[in-house]
């Protein structure tokens, strides 16, 4: 046995401790940053606190995956330095070394940040936009000697760079956060930045600052003719409303300088309808050939996040998802799914078929503490359909459809652990309609959380639970009538650190 097998079956045995979903091996863990593919390697980034469990100075933590799925952790990539701490960003390939940092004729990785600090003599939060570049594929990592690049002293939230090639104008683009708005900036160096344009006024949702932006292009059904652009805004905790942070997204049209909403000011997109997925951005440079706009967030949330009841560490990812963009009654929307490398660690499921449901249920003994849930449920006369997971005899956490409301919810009211915030236990809910008077669930099971894909991607939920157990039984009902579960199947899954579960 390795020494590399034993730390991880030591290291990644804590109660609570994430077995499909990435976490740092100890310390604290916010938002993903930095998130780039290149030679063969997925890099992910992330905010890092390496002497404490709750937020502090931050650092860039790293990681690295060739399969999305499993992940060695490398040594930390970025220290706060003379400007500051080492805030959000993004890392881009600069295959043109438009830069000048690499070789004639090479690329390389650059990445783009928020050093932050105070004013001088004040304190004041300054905010500021740098540079660092690796040579040898992100191991280590040099600042640029005319750190910071772009600066604004009238802007005090300014933040979250998410960089980007156009190829269309040849010049690169930034996203940045700038306090209720998405300033756009254009470069041809990743040095020298140029004012392009402001989106945010009288768009959207403005319940708390707006932080960690994207843009990307993507089809519409599948359609190369016919592309939109997404943008996404995660959004601050904002103690008046009890969701806390959040992430929305506008669909609209991008020209290389200026974002054009296709929807009135009014109309608010929320990428997940649960309490925990935040700050999530998007993979740079995934090959063309690949083709995917691959996702991830951090499945936390500010109100409680540094509260959360695990000791060594704190924090962790959602689950790898791809983007698309399909055609719906509200509108051109975002479907997001499981990204296909899960399969890597799916066993042999066990398929159950044609289950007619009461109100007396339906029980089924999972016996693993991780699990992937399959199942379409075909309402005859039902009111409403309950899938309880019941993680032990006095835990539980279901999942309910009611027919009538049309809402879709997840009830974490007794799922274990929650006394560390007022906020924590809830429920979550989002308007689901079905189809053909069918409703279609992928469930996804880890030590704590709980992620629920509805309609084939068309809804998330994203929730932290925290039962003190966590081999489960489902059971599975409808209220006031009947109701059909034509397929359930239920995949037990590995844990990505080598335990063997």
């Amino acid at each position: 046995m390795t020494n590399d097998y034993q730390e991880k079956t030591t290291l990644y045995s804590e109660t609570h401790r994430p077995q499909f979903h990435f976490s740092p091996k100890e310390k604290w863990l916010n938002d993903p940053n930095g998130m780039v593919y290149f030679e063969g390697e997925y890099h992910l980034f992330f905010q890092y606190h390496p002497h404490g469990t709750t937020w502090g100075p931050m650092h860039w933590g790293h990681a690295v995956s060739r399969d999305l799925i499993h992940w060695e952790e490398l040594p930390v990539a970025l220290y706060p330095d003379e400007h500051g701490a080492i805030f959000s960003g993004s890392a881009v390939v600069d295959w043109k070394n438009t830069s000048g940092f690499f070789e004639e004729g090479n690329g390389g990785l650059v990445a783009i940040y928020t050093n932050a600090d105070t004013y001088p003599d004040s304190d004041r939060p300054r905010q500021r936009q740098s540079l660092a570049f690796s040579r040898d594929k992100g191991r280590t990592w040099e600042t640029y000697k005319g750190n910071p690049v772009l600066s604004d002293e009238d802007i005090t939230d300014y933040r979250d760079p998410k960089v980007f090639w156009h190829e269309e104008s040849e010049r690169w683009v930034m996203v940045l956060a700038t306090g209720q708005t998405i300033t756009i900036y254009t470069s041809p160096n990743l040095i020298d930045w140029e004012f392009a344009s402001e989106f945010g006024q009288g768009e959207g949702a403005h319940t708390g600052v707006w932080e960690c932006p994207d843009l990307f292009p993507l089809m519409v059904d599948g359609n190369p003719d016919h592309v939109r652009w997404v943008m996404l805004v995660s959004i601050g905790d904002n103690p008046h409303h009890k969701e806390g942070s959040r992430t929305q997204y506008f669909v609209g049209d991008f020209d290389g300088k200026t974002f054009i909403n296709s929807y009135d000011g009014d109309t608010i997109f929320w990428l997940d309808h649960g309490r925990d997925n935040y700050a999530g951005v998007s993979w740079s440079d995934i090959p063309e050939k690949d083709g995917r706009r691959i996702y991830l967030g951090w499945m936390n949330n500010w109100r409680y996040a540094n509260h959360v009841p695990t000791e060594s560490w704190r924090g962790a990812m959602t689950l790898p998802r791809e983007l698309n963009l399909i055609s719906t009654a509200e509108g051109i929307q975002l479907l997001q799914k499981p990204v296909s490398e899960i399969n890597e660690i799916r066993k042999e499921p066990q398929i159950f078929k044609v289950i007619g449901l009461t109100e007396k249920g339906y029980s089924i003994d999972v016996n693993h503490e991780l699990v992937e849930v399959n199942l379409s449920v075909t309402f005859e006369d039902a009111q409403e359909f309950e899938l309880v997971i019941n993680h032990s005899t006095d835990e539980l956490t279901s999942v309910n459809y009611n027919r009538f409301t049309g809402m879709l919810s997840v009830d974490r009211t007794q799922s274990g652990k929650s006394g560390f915030s007022d906020s924590f236990s809830g429920i979550s809910e989002v308007s689901v309609d079905l189809l053909d008077d069918t409703l279609i669930l992928q469930l996804f099971l880890d030590a704590s959380s709980l992620e629920v894909f509805a309609q084939g991607g068309r809804k998330a939920l994203t929730n932290l639970i925290f039962p003190k157990q966590t081999k489960c039984t489902l059971s599975l009902s409808a209220l006031g009538g009947g109701a059909m579960v034509e397929e359930i199947s239920i995949t037990k899954l590995s844990s990505i650190w080598g335990k063997g579960v």
